[in-house]
């Protein structure tokens, strides 16, 4: 006979209702990896060779384990009794378990706690700053980080929430910029803002649609840049904020451009400004 009977069909439907659930159609190579977490009971684990040089070198940073091949151990150039860590020589293969397999880890993870956030009564004597209106990719955030250091801004300024956090992906893109720059953490964007404003600072908010260039615009001794996400960019708050709202004038086809793009060439305007001014 071919009818099934009610036991294997009951076991057939739940074959089936556990593919659905999983996505797995009962193929075996579909199965979805499962990556380790770049956390470890409140620890963060960083990878790549700038990146945890940088972080070695910050005497901020409070170190719990450096695993590293023997390989990038000589690259580093470390003497093992400098550091504030235990340090284990180990396989590739062990910090693929610690990072996962798609980290570009070239041979070394630190463990450490994140930094603390500071707040904006800490901002340090500074011309130059830059502010992100609730941008969350973290290789967009790194990519920032480190043209905001090479223009030598004194911070970056982001929101408590809807930000990207300190993780291995953000530091790997920072490539040791992390530990370079003052991260400052503020709950309302517009009230800091108008606290720059205060304390001397021109805000510019980038704008593809802004009514200026933001060359022209430049003015004052202390600048603030300030840039939204990708897509929705600057909240209407922000926009009603700021100082200024500017464009980045653009000759060909395109007229908007990646945000961690548009905060290097307004690095570079602003620098450029106030070395001259």
């Amino acid at each position: 006979m071919n009818e099934k009977t009610p036991k294997d069909s009951h076991y057939a439907r739940l074959r089936r209702q556990y593919r659905d659930r999983s996505g797995l159609r009962g193929e075996k190579n579909n199965r979805p990896k499962i990556e380790p977490s770049p956390f470890n009971d409140g620890e963060l684990r960083l990878y790549g060779l700038h990146t945890v040089a940088a972080a070695l070198r910050n005497k901020k940073r409070k170190l719990k384990k450096l695993s590293v091949t023997k390989n990038a151990f000589d690259r580093l150039g470390l003497d093992e009794s400098e550091l504030n860590c235990p340090v284990e020589v180990v396989a590739p293969k062990v910090l693929d378990s610690l990072v996962g397999s798609e980290a570009v880890h070239q041979g070394v993870v630190l463990e450490t706690e994140p930094l603390k956030p500071r707040s904006l009564d800490e901002l340090s004597d500074t011309d130059l700053v830059i502010v992100l209106d609730q941008v969350t990719d973290p290789h967009n955030v790194g990519a920032i980080m480190r043209s905001a250091v090479a223009f030598d801004a004194g911070a970056l300024i982001t929101t408590n929430r809807h930000s990207a956090q300190e993780t291995g992906v953000l530091a790997k893109a920072a490539s040791g910029a992390l530990e370079l720059i003052d991260h400052i953490a503020v709950r309302n964007l517009a009230d800091a803002l108008e606290e720059l404003h205060k304390a001397g600072f021109t805000s510019f908010g980038l704008d593809s649609e802004g009514p200026l260039p933001l060359e022209p615009s430049l003015k004052g001794g202390h600048i603030a840049l300030v840039l939204g996400a990708e897509g929705k960019g600057l909240r209407q708050k922000t926009r009603e904020t700021v100082s200024v709202l500017a464009r980045l004038d653009m000759p060909g086809a395109i007229k908007s451009l990646n945000v961690s793009n548009a905060a290097a060439i307004s690095l570079y305007a602003a620098r450029n400004y106030l070395t001259k001014k």
